[in-house]
């Protein structure tokens, strides 16, 4: 398929619910096509979905990325929409290599911008940093001492304080957001293609309040981004490769308020990044927003093809095992995650019943709301890496797909089927 096939084939989505299959492999499309097609339902997917981050780390390129998941999903008798995730952008030259490669849908990430202590400030600390700052403040009268009301009797009350702290803490992502969303408009209205936008909030330790909410999606639209999703940093724990960690109902209800900000300002998606294995809270997310949602999965689909070496040859999974053992503290170092490598035997100390257990474990118990560790498979996941780009494994995998592509097919579809049905549980 020709580079302008694959954005013909590509589209923007709107508020349509819409889920993310993120693949670090290439091959990884007929499971996802296979999933949408046995879960039914009004969701559109979006199949070529990959971070800079992931790009430089799998050594792909955009337009890689795009061809190997549409070609795939032509071949595998997908005729519904698909939209095109071009994730976690920060500059543009990020911008331009993924809307010369088709992406339809841009996620900006301005988390380089967040000051994420703002929340620990005392007053006259944020009195200092809030008078410090240089520019990108030239909204904060048009807030203060406001109240929003909004359906359900919420109140979001704009004090003062409230408003310098939403200064202190995201003025600066809010400026280069519309920054970037501009150039993001200017390039796709250059190449003649329509475009979406997604703003990321989510990679901080301290959540998104209400008045931040308000604030960040109020500027943006007022500034003319074709803000579609949102994905604010919700309460609870987000963390790689285990369902949420954190008090369930307490994310309900600030779930409650963030869907009826979007659904005030837009309405727009909310959006749930990490977002994969994350069942527990799915029905909740889904009936909260009314269905106006998307969530981004990519890791569980690199653990899903590990999964295929541990169940094809243990012996050559012990080996991957002992690569992300190697490698995972210095990797962990970008992806919020808890484990420690202590904390799991190391393959040599288990059976062969019992590796694909400790480290590939997908759906444990969620006990009083406060979520489950999964270890193994944090380990496996921050690490992929080096692991696709290591002269021996790499290949390895690679070629264990190919051998046993019905199994793997099999497996993600299984496993995304799951994670669609949880979410349509929330809507019907």
């Amino acid at each position: 398929m020709s580079v302008s096939e694959v954005q013909y084939a590509c589209k923007t989505l709107g508020i349509t619910p819409s889920f993310g299959f993120g693949d670090r492999t290439g091959v990884a499309t007929p499971g996802h096509v296979e999933a949408m097609k046995r879960a039914g339902g009004d969701f559109a997917p979006i199949f070529p979905q990959q971070s800079i981050r992931e790009m430089e780390r799998t050594g792909r390129s955009a337009d890689v990325v795009m061809q190997d998941a549409v070609q795939a999903a032509v071949a595998a008798d997908w005729d519904g929409v698909v939209g095109a995730d071009a994730d976690h952008l920060k500059t543009p030259a990020d911008v331009d290599v993924t809307v010369a490669a088709g992406f339809t849908f841009f996620t900006i990430d301005p988390s380089d911008y967040v000051d994420r202590q703002a929340d620990d400030y005392s007053a006259s600390e944020l009195d200092e940093r809030f008078a410090a700052l240089d520019g990108g403040t030239a909204w904060f009268d048009d807030y203060r001492g406001k109240t929003v009301t909004l359906p359900g009797d919420i109140k979001i009350e704009l004090d003062d304080a409230v408003c310098k702290k939403a200064a202190v803490k995201y003025g600066k992502a809010i400026a280069h957001a519309v920054s970037l969303g501009r150039y993001i408009a200017d390039a796709n209205a250059a190449a003649g293609r329509d475009h979406e936008i997604e703003l990321s909030v989510d990679e901080t330790d301290q959540p998104t309040t209400a008045a931040e909410h308000y604030i960040i999606a109020d500027q943006c639209l007022s500034n003319g981004l074709k803000l579609v999703s949102l994905a604010p940093r919700f309460v609870g724990d987000f963390e790689k490769g285990v369902d949420f960690k954190g008090d369930i109902e307490a994310f309900r209800r600030s779930l409650e308020v963030h869907a009826a900000i979007a659904e005030h300002l837009g309405p727009y998606k909310l959006s749930l990044h990490s977002g994969s294995d994350k069942l527990s809270i799915y029905p909740a997310f889904a009936r909260a927003t009314r269905g106006r949602l998307h969530v981004k999965t990519a890791g569980t689909t690199y653990l899903e093809a590990l999964r295929v070496v541990a169940q094809r040859d243990a012996a050559m999974f012990r080996e991957f095992v002992t690569f992300a053992r190697q490698r995972y503290d210095e990797e962990r170092k970008t992806y919020h995650v808890s484990a420690a490598v202590a904390d799991v035997p190391p393959p040599e100390a288990l059976g062969d019943l019992e590796v694909e257990d400790a480290y590939l474990e997908r759906w444990a118990t969620v006990e009083d709301g406060k979520g489950f560790t999964a270890p193994g498979r944090q380990i496996l996941h921050c690490t992929f890496g080096s692991t696709l780009k290591d002269p021996k494994l790499g290949p390895l995998l690679r070629d264990m797909l190919s051998t046993h592509a019905d199994l793997f097919t099999e497996l993600l579809a299984e496993h995304f089927e799951r994670h669609l049905l949880a979410l349509r549980s929330g809507i019907e």
